[in-house]
């Protein structure tokens, strides 16, 4: 007969003599090893009251120890001494739920016998350990002998009532939230659920791992029976009971192990642990050797062809987990090997037909054709004789990989039992290097999306040097709105962006990757900073009302040693002046966020001198929650003026100076660029009247620079694209003179100004055309050449690479 104990807190003198009922304890213990909830039940059975139970030790309030053993006047005291006790899964040395007898020295002079279940949870929440418990003398009425009694929510057994379980446990855990609680009743449902179970002659609880206890002349038959079925003969009639008790044990003791590995399995979404996590799993308790191999796929987190794996598919050992001496296996199949399989192996025939191989014992014949696929090594000594299973590692009926299993000779051979483990054990690992497999491919997605948004930017432009960070605000969250840019505009000069789109995710990355293309095309026409934050406004508010942006857009003119500024919502820049290196937060008009849409927005001019160092970052640097922003921005200002040897460094003191104060979840996207100008005594320039007589004028002017600057080599390309450029500058100019400039940087640049709006376009001269051969001479000969308008007119400019020196 089955009976429950069910009742919870809610037990009394009346309730437990009612047929099948037992009031019930009920103690959460935390991670800690203390109390955390404490029933009315826990009070009248062990006599503390919750408010001195709360916060202390459960060894100290708990009974511990197995019965007395004098006292054998129960059917369950043949069980005493057997076991873990409960002290056990107090001090965390069991991951898996148990349940037996404690003796308790009750308040007065009597003593009383708990029955105790102990079930472990694991997750996010700070619990560790439900425990149960009844007193023993409740069973005592009646005149049956029980054959199970249970707690009366463990949902597997068939006692009525027990489908309450989720609608009764907020009652057993009265100050548990309903979530909490319904957290818990999952965990015992995914856990499984110790029973102790009773007959006239033993009492079985069906926790692993634990004995049964034996009369001396049943422990003779059982055995009997225990080699009739191993030999697979019938088992005689008078053994009949024996034989199915063992194959009921037998399979018990398959279902525990299972439950243990699923526990032990699965940790983390790291693929490399959760391979070693589930080789170790399995050695010794199932198998000697255990060696795993995945597709070459699997293990760059990539994906691969749908379809049946064939002899060119090449498989990677990825672990050798084994109790022999260490170093073994080492040298014959080490770790990191990739091989294909013949058709005619049984490994073939795993990974194809994605069912479990049993090969009782390896003979020579088969060990010389398995040795056979190791050149150079012999592999026979280590596998001949053994037993063998190969079992495949399948994810929605796709084969991912497989494990050899071996035993040594002098241990049973693998048996259908084990097949069907193996098998069971193999899914489970599987669902969860899938998970982990799945979790590799999406994080190196989310990096190669990331590195493509995100811009290469050379450490080197005209007249600064620049450095740059991107860090993601969570690792299950590698893509986000934050970017930084640098775009090489004409006259010498670099606009340089720093914006952050305010969310997470692949929607965010998206709208940013809209914006920051965006920038660098209206970067290219030389838009005035605030005119291209109105702009960069619109198109936000034609992309859709659902995605804001903050937006810090610089243009830096080394010539004039001057930064033109404008802020979109966005944290102000930090300017570190190299005098004396002191540093200051730029004050700037704020301005509303890109996207609010009709709020104008302002810019200013800021004097820099060589030297000088402008930090801007995204708020994921300077912002965490609960702090002011206030405390953020001035760590930024102390370390951004921190000595430091190269920008580099320089970039990494401010990231160890904000990264490390915790709390941050946000991306964080960092630029910073040393303003190093361009001497006066770099630049050349000219004015030139609108007659075709300058165009002479221009050359010579031009190829003496050139040799004053010490690049005589240059003289010549330069000046016949100089006169090409000059002619079509008078020919088109209305009234205000030309202008000639000659800028040495890093590169050698030439620009010619006239009052002219029209864009000059490159075009395919014909032999008889007089016009188009121009830019074609230009786009020939320099490095790298463009045009731009101007608020006077356009600007064309070609550059130069100087001769290495």
């Amino acid at each position: 007969m089955d009976r429950g104990i069910d009742r919870a807190e809610q037990g009394t003198a009346t309730e437990s003599a009612e047929p099948g009922r037992v009031p019930l304890a009920v103690v959460v213990v935390d991670r800690d090893g203390l109390v955390s909830h404490w029933s009315r039940g826990a009070r009248r059975l062990f006599g503390t009251r919750k408010e001195e139970a709360i916060g202390r030790t459960a060894l100290d309030l708990l009974p511990v120890s197995g019965a007395l053993p004098e006292e054998q006047d129960t059917p369950y005291t043949a069980f005493d001494g057997l076991g873990p006790d409960l002290e056990s899964s107090l001090d965390g040395g069991l991951s898996y739920p148990a349940a037996g007898r404690a003796r308790l020295t009750a308040p007065g002079d009597g003593r009383v016998d708990v029955l105790w279940w102990a079930y472990p949870l694991v997750g996010p929440g700070p619990e560790r350990l439900l425990v149960l418990a009844a007193d023993a003398d409740g069973l005592r009425a009646g005149d049956g002998v029980f054959e199970r009694i249970a707690p009366g929510f463990a949902l597997h057994t068939d006692f009525p009532g027990a489908e309450d379980l989720a609608r009764r446990l907020p009652e057993i855990l009265p100050s548990m939230s309903v979530g909490e609680s319904a957290r818990i009743v999952g965990q015992i449902l995914e856990l499984g659920y110790p029973v102790l179970e009773f007959s006239q002659n033993d009492r079985v609880p069906v926790t692993p791992d634990w004995g049964v206890a034996r009369r001396a002349e049943r422990r003779a038959r059982r055995e009997r029976a225990a080699r009739a079925l191993a030999a697979g003969e019938p088992v005689p009639e008078e053994l009949r009971d024996e034989g199915e008790d063992l194959e009921y044990a037998a399979v018990r003791e398959r279902l525990e192990f299972l439950n243990e590995v699923s526990g032990r399995i699965g940790t983390s979404l790291d693929l490399s642990r959760t391979i070693i996590e589930v080789s170790r799993a399995v050695v010794p308790r199932f198998t000697d050797v255990a060696g795993t191999y995945l597709r070459e796929q699997v293990v760059a987190g990539e994906e691969f062809a749908d379809g049946v794996p064939d002899t060119t598919t090449m498989w990677h050992r990825v672990a050798v987990e084994h109790t022999d001496e260490p170093g073994r296996w080492d040298d014959v199949v080490p770790v990191g090997e990739a091989m294909p399989f013949p058709a005619h192996t049984p490994f073939f025939q795993c990974m194809t037909s994605g069912e479990p191989v049993l090969v009782p014992r390896i003979s020579e014949e088969m060990g010389h054709a398995i040795a056979a696929q190791f050149e150079k090594r012999d592999i026979r000594p280590l596998i001949t004789g053994r037993s063998m299973l190969v079992v495949p590692l399948k994810a929605r009926n796709v084969v991912l990989g497989f494990m050899i299993l071996l035993r040594h000779p002098e241990r049973p051979v693998f048996n259908d039992m084990d097949r069907v483990t193996g098998a069971e054990l193999a899914a489970r690992a599987g669902l969860v290097l899938d998970n982990a497999r799945m979790y590799t491919f999406q994080e190196n997605v989310a990096e190669t999306l990331q590195d493509s948004m995100l811009p290469h930017i050379p450490p080197r432009m005209a007249g600064c040097d620049i450095a740059t960070r991107y860090l993601p605000g969570t690792q299950l969250g590698r893509v986000g709105g934050d970017w930084f840019d640098a775009v090489k505009l004409h006259g010498g000069r670099t606009a340089l962006v720093v914006g952050d789109v305010m969310g997470h995710g692949l929607n965010s990355a998206a709208m940013m990757g809209q914006l920051r293309t965006a920038v660098q095309t209206m970067a290219g026409l030389d838009l005035p900073p605030a005119q291209l934050l109105r702009n960069l406004d619109d198109l936000a508010q034609r992309l859709g009302d659902t995605y804001l942006a903050t937006c810090l857009y610089a243009v830096y003119d080394p010539i004039a040693s001057e930064l033109h500024l404008a802020n979109a919502g966005h944290i102000p820049p930090v300017l570190v002046r190299a005098a004396d290196g002191r540093s200051e937060l730029l004050d700037l008009p704020t301005g509303a966020p890109i996207g609010v849409g009709g709020v104008p927005f302002e810019a200013v001019r800021v004097r820099v001198e060589p030297g000088d160092r402008l930090v801007m970052c995204t708020d994921g640097l300077v912002e965490v929650r609960g702090e002011d922003i206030g405390v953020g921005l001035a760590t930024l200002c102390e370390s951004a003026a921190h000595p430091a040897a190269s920008m580099d460094d320089a970039c990494d003191t401010i990231i160890r100076a904000l990264n490390t104060r915790g709390g941050r979840k946000d991306d964080v996207a960092l630029l910073m660029a040393r303003l190093g100008g361009i001497e006066p005594d770099d630049v050349a320039a000219w004015r030139l009247a609108l007659d075709p007589a300058e165009v002479s004028r221009a050359r010579a002017a031009v190829r003496e620079q050139l040799h004053d600057w010490g690049l005589p080599k240059l003289a010549a390309p330069a000046e016949l694209m100089v006169g090409e450029l000059v002619t079509n500058a008078v020919r088109h100019s209305h009234a205000r003179p030309v202008e000639l400039r000659l800028v040495r940087g890093d590169t050698l640049l030439c620009e010619v100004d006239d009052d002219d709006h029209e864009l000059p376009t490159l075009l395919n001269a014909g032999p008889l055309d007089e016009a188009g051969r121009g830019l074609r001479v230009v786009s020939t000969l320099s490095r790298e050449w463009g045009t731009s308008r101007t608020t006077t007119g356009k600007t064309v400019w070609f550059e130069l690479t100087l001769p290495r020196r």
